[in-house]
């Protein structure tokens, strides 16, 4: 089963496609990056997408009609970019007439460092001084949520993991924009590898997901936004 995975939810536009194999190919871009094949530089979301879809198509030399599941990020994250990823993400798999598996942003930005030996925190920077924070701890399988993902401040995110009291890993571009502050707690570590949720990932949770027939139909998956969505328009 070939998983075509959409991760739109930051400054970043990535998507990949994968199988039980892993990870055929992907593709990932910010601002100021070229399109694939052009000179210019990278437009917003809903113009890249479609031709980042299309080069990892001809990359991994999979047809459209052979994906039989599109995994898409439900946010939290910048409105547009996740509602462009869960609209383009929709649209294929109705005319495809195939399902869907969402995942949260931050759940994939946890992923990758699955094994870390210490309680991760994922945080994005949600703009308007605020970031979408949650916390988890590796488990064998990868990572487990602890608790809800939440939408605060810095300096609330601080009280938090002060109250915490463990060494923590935190990653994402949250914890880098705001690092300063977090480094005034003992026993944080901030990874700057990782800034972003990988589509890498999505694809690889997706897929087990699927495996497992967990998924949903596409008018069952609807975007995470954690706060009203016009001011997150006014803000992105």
């Amino acid at each position: 089963m070939i998983v075509l995975g959409i991760e739109t939810s930051t400054a970043q536009v990535a998507c990949a496609l994968g199988g039980a194999e892993g990870v055929m190919a992907a593709f990932e871009s910010g601002p100021g990056v070229p399109l694939p094949g052009r000179n210019r530089a990278t437009p917003r979301h809903a113009e890249l997408l479609a031709p980042a879809i299309e080069f990892i198509c001809q990359q991994a030399r999979v047809d459209l009609k052979d994906v039989g599941v599109v995994a898409v990020d439900l946010g939290p994250g910048m409105f547009t970019g996740v509602r462009v990823g869960v609209a383009t993400g929709k649209a294929l798999a109705q005319a495809l007439r195939i399902p869907m598996v969402g995942l949260g942003s931050l759940d994939l930005l946890a992923f990758p460092v699955r094994y870390a030996d210490r309680t991760v925190a994922a945080v994005l920077d949600a703009r308007r001084d605020e970031v979408y924070f949650a916390l988890y701890r590796p488990v064998p399988a990868g990572v487990q949520r602890v608790g809800e993902t939440r939408v605060c401040s810095p300096d609330e995110l601080y009280a938090e993991l002060l109250a915490h009291g463990e060494d923590v890993l935190a990653v994402g571009d949250g914890a880098v924009r705001y690092r300063e502050t977090l480094r005034r707690l003992d026993g944080v570590e901030i990874d700057v590898v990782h800034p972003f949720p990988s589509a890498a990932s999505l694809v690889t949770l997706a897929h087990a997901r699927a495996v497992r027939e967990e998924f949903v139909q596409p008018w069952e998956i609807n975007p995470v936004y954690l706060r009203p969505a016009v001011g997150e328009r006014a803000a992105s």
